[in-house]
């Protein structure tokens, strides 16, 4: 596999952080705060990212290097004089390819690869973004992310794992059936059972103030926003900040479990059983974590409030 580095200094930089899913909405917030803070960064870019997403993180100042988390020697290129790796990397849901890019070759394999490259050129710490404890069904994602978690764990790399809950900027959008502008909500099982839904910015701003934070090293993470929420709290605080009632659309969790048993792809099947655990519920307690760290989670009501002026 062709590489290509683009980084203007020929010398190798001793206080680089290297990201790798870079040009995904979470790694590329996390280069954005890295760059505004001050800090070195360099992207791990695949061949077929979109080269606008590339040159964005080129216009922060990002270096820049192709390579692959299936490709083992781009990573030890990627991971040469670097201090830190955070790892946002996955497959689902907009990368998945059946047999090419998929929860096997990139979320386990892919990330293993990075984790041992890393162990190699001496990376002092490894973070990375697993999911929720509480996504605890059976099914490939959530398999794969608990494999790697032990694998990093058992690595003597100093690591940080990232559990965010459910990401508003995805579960509370139309792409699985939350419709703000249309004021329709789909609501997988009985929707009241409390989540602790969190805002992608919130989990990049974890990111990086997890870069030798002290109660960050050799730490798990679980992350949510700053209350649990029940799905139909979340219609509720929409309607109150739209001033429109929602049109509420039930997914029963048998429904959701018969949907998961007939899949027979992997990204399929991990989507139903997060749809599973939705209807289970959430709740994350953040009071110890808050006051380890000086940040302050987007509420539903304040997330509600943005998304309705945006539309």
């Amino acid at each position: 596999m062709a590489l290509g580095l683009d980084i203007k200094d020929k010398e190798v930089k001793m206080s680089t952080i290297l990201v790798v899913g870079a040009t995904g909405m979470l790694g590329s917030d996390i280069c954005q705060r890295l760059t505004a803070a001050g800090k070195s960064v360099r992207a791990l870019f695949r061949a077929s990212s979109d080269p606008a997403k590339v040159s964005k993180l080129k216009s922060l100042g990002v270096e820049t290097i192709q390579g692959d988390v299936r490709d083992r020697a781009s990573l030890d290129q990627a991971c040469q004089g670097v201090t830190a790796v955070v790892s946002t990397v996955s497959s689902m849901p907009f990368s998945y390819q059946p047999g090419v890019n998929n929860i096997q070759t990139t979320d386990l394999e892919g990330v293993t690869n990075l984790i041992e490259a890393a162990k190699a050129n001496h990376v002092s710490q490894f973070i990375y973004t697993s999911i929720s404890g509480n996504v605890d069904l059976d099914f490939p994602l959530r398999n794969a992310k608990r494999e790697v978690e032990r694998r990093l764990k058992e690595s003597g790399l100093v690591y940080t794992i990232l559990r965010p809950s459910y990401f508003m900027e995805a579960w509370l959008s139309p792409a699985v059936g939350f419709d703000p502008t249309n004021a329709k909500a789909a609501i997988y099982g009985s929707g009241q059972n409390p989540i602790s839904w969190i805002s992608l910015q919130d989990v990049a701003q974890f990111a990086v103030a997890s870069l030798d934070h002290p109660a960050a090293k050799n730490a798990t993470l679980e992350l949510g926003g700053p209350q649990a929420v029940s799905p139909l709290g979340v219609v509720k605080l929409f309607e109150q900040a739209g001033g429109r009632s929602f049109e509420v659309q039930f997914v029963p969790e048998e429904a959701l479990q018969a949907q998961q048993a007939a899949a027979t792809d992997p990204m399929q099947q991990s989507f139903s059983a997060l749809m599973r655990c939705y209807a289970l519920g959430d709740p994350i307690d953040m009071s110890a974590t808050l006051r380890d760290y000086a940040i302050q989670p987007t509420t539903v009501e304040e997330y509600a409030r943005r998304v309705l002026t945006v539309a």
